[in-house]
């Protein structure tokens, strides 16, 4: 939707020509941009009171990197970033179509078969992002683009940047639409990380809504919506058959009984075999993509007028003309999408899900899925889980918590170790203190020791001195965010092999400290990182 230019807004961001306001949102701005190479895009500006938190810059450039990182054909192309201007901005493809939450405002509760388009759509980008390891955190029906190709989900993980932001943590803020947001995401003392399995509660409220017109824990107030989520049934009434059965088991309450959007899209496919949505006979000649677009502001990017001489080339140009008609017959290449992502690797890789470090092999970078390198680590959370490669691939049964392994600190050449006091420190790798197995939590690790000495306390997590210094020791084995880990992949060390960078999202990035030979935490910014880790293959756990 064009809101047209305002007094002080910028007529050029970077080498962008600013054309039109496209949206706001709590976060910023979007405009309409036209490009040095004459190409429309979609800029977000995020607002001016980030631009001097040195941290905040920091996320934002490790998010835009993992946004980089879904796999192409489900996303519209990240074109540009500066996280240094002021303010920051994010560059992205222009994609024409209207919001789901415009096309219900206009037109009201969608059919069948247009709701199981959406389910589908939404389902199969979820997928997608969720296998990067990346969570959207703030879907709803403003975020799902109707578009001439296909339905698109806009505006996913940069949303993370703001939310783990000290000045926000600190102040209780999260960044989301209350209707949408999972119980997790209010109940903090439930501990259960906000991870996936939010976006799966999402994805439940929207195709709800669709089907409805209304949200299905709709309140008279924020607090009033946030209390029946967290205490109440969905209202499902008008939603039926299979999709009625999956969306109510996507609004669970426990996350852990929610499907994965994998299950999501099995289900999905399984309901149209048995005819549990309408079939499309006929396909209108167009191309329909499912892709996710890592643009910000209140109401998607809309639709503005298209700017004299620039033509809307790889957007589709019809706009809604003719969306209920298209969106039946695009729901058929959807599903044959959907059912290539999810059998296709299958087929050829046994089953196993990508390496979210990018490696292959130990010590050995695979492809990362993007040509840009983040200054700093890609954190993560999330709750989808893990499984070994067919081919016995050591890192693979690494990351599947099959081995036990070495912490190699690769500056120093030591190992990390952790005694019967809890202490953590370093040495030579020969002791049983040194040994330790990684438990996936989702996308996240638990650090675990397996030295039998240790009855208590036996997994990594960060501690506050007295000087809120952020230190890693011996702690209880819950996930929390004290220790939940990030493990991505950086360099090679010494020997060739592969080497890593450990994140907590709470605290930062794991380093050591030459002068006080000791561990700890801190977020580096735009500085250099001075630790990195190589997992050291050491037998069967």
């Amino acid at each position: 939707m064009s809101n047209g230019l305002r007094p002080g807004d910028p007529a050029r961001l970077g080498a962008y020509e600013v054309l039109d306001r496209l949206g706001d949102g709590g976060m910023g701005s979007v405009f309409l941009a036209r490009s040095p190479q004459e190409r429309l895009v979609a800029v977000k500006v995020v607002r001016s009171e980030f631009s001097h938190d040195e941290e905040f810059r920091g996320r934002f450039r490790s998010e835009v990197n993992r946004a980089r990182q879904v796999p192409p054909f489900c996303t519209a192309e990240v074109l540009d970033a500066d996280p240094d201007h002021d303010p920051p901005y994010l560059v992205v493809e222009y994609v024409e179509g209207p919001s789901l939450a415009q096309v219900i405002r206009e037109r009201g509760p969608l059919g069948a078969a247009q709701v199981h388009s959406i389910a589908v759509g939404v389902a199969t980008a979820l997928t997608a992002i969720h296998g990067a390891g990346v969570i959207h955190r703030d879907l709803k029906p403003a975020n799902v683009l109707v578009a001439p190709g296909g339905i698109k989900v806009i505006d996913f993980g940069i949303a993370r940047a703001f939310e783990v932001t000290s000045q926000h943590t600190r102040t209780n803020q999260v960044v989301g639409t209350v209707s949408y947001m999972a119980p997790e995401r209010f109940d903090t003392t439930s501990g259960h990380p906000v991870g996936p399995a939010a976006d799966i509660f999402a994805w439940g409220a929207v195709v709800a809504h669709a089907a409805t017109g209304r949200n299905p824990f709709g309140g008279d107030s924020p607090t009033a919506t946030a209390m029946r989520i967290l205490t109440q049934p969905p209202d499902l009434t008008g939603l039926g058959g299979a999709l009625r059965e999956l969306v109510s088991r996507a609004l669970e309450k426990d996350p852990a009984a929610r499907p994965t959007a994998r299950e999501l899209l099995d289900g999905l496919l399984t309901a149209a075999d048995r005819g549990g949505a309408a079939r499309p006979v006929q396909l209108l000649g167009e191309t329909p993509t499912v892709a996710l677009l890592p643009a910000a502001g209140g109401g998607g990017q809309g639709r503005p007028p298209m700017p004299p001489g620039l033509s809307a080339a790889g957007h589709g140009g019809s706009g809604r003309r003719g969306w209920l008609a298209g969106l039946s017959a695009i729901s058929a290449v959807i599903v044959l999408l959907a059912l290539a992502f999810v059998f296709v690797p299958k087929l050829l890789n046994g089953g196993s899900k990508p390496d979210p470090t990018g490696s292959t092999a130990a010590g050995s970078p695979g492809p990362t899925g993007s040509a840009a390198t983040a200054s700093t680590p890609t954190p993560s959370s999330g709750t989808p889980t893990r499984s070994p490669s067919a081919g016995g691939d050591p890192t693979q049964a690494i990351l599947a918590g099959q081995r036990r392994i070495l912490l190699h600190v690769v500056e120093i050449d030591r190992d990390l170790s952790l005694p019967s006091d809890g202490e953590l420190g370093t040495g030579d790798g020969t002791g049983k203190d040194a040994l330790f197995v990684l438990e996936p939590v989702g996308v996240d690790y638990m650090i675990k020791s397996v030295n039998p000495e240790i009855a208590h306390r036996p997994c990594l997590g960060v501690k506050l001195d007295a000087k809120e210094n952020k230190l890693l020791v011996g702690t209880d084995c819950r996930p929390t965010a004290a220790t939940l880990f990030a493990i991505s992949r950086e360099a090679k060390d010494d020997k060739g092999r592969t080497s890593y960078v450990i994140t907590n999202d709470e605290y930062g990035v794991v380093q050591w400290s030459p002068t006080r030979k000791h561990i700890y935490l801190e977020f580096l910014g735009d500085a250099p990182i001075d630790t990195t880790f190589s997992l050291v293959d050491r037998g069967a756990v």
